[in-house]
């Protein structure tokens, strides 16, 4: 297994979120139903609605061992991820970045 893995989402009709299953499942060698549901961590409408939001334009969440990127461009849509390291010093849940104040 790579200890990093991306993928790019342009608008093509598929939506991030599954995007993010799909790569998630791949990463672990599951089939993605087998996975833990995505909106238990986050909404996943938040990361369809990223490349196309005025505000944030990436978060970062973990979800089944791994910590996920989603990157909002013009074009579509940056998902790439990480294996969660233990003693990883980063606090768990969802950070975002947005437009500045």
């Amino acid at each position: 297994m790579n200890s990093q893995q991306s993928t790019t989402v342009v608008d093509s009709g598929e939506d991030p979120s599954m995007a993010v299953i799909e790569l998630v499942a791949a990463a672990k060698g599951a089939d993605p139903i087998e996975l833990d549901p995505l909106y238990d961590v986050i909404d996943p409408e938040v990361i369809d609605s990223l490349s196309s939001s005025s505000g944030f334009s990436s978060l970062e969440f973990e979800y089944c061992g791994h910590t996920v990127v989603v990157d909002g461009t013009g074009d579509g849509t940056e998902i790439s991820l990480e294996p969660v390291t233990i003693g990883n010093d980063r606090s768990s849940g969802v950070t975002g970045t947005g437009p500045s104040l």
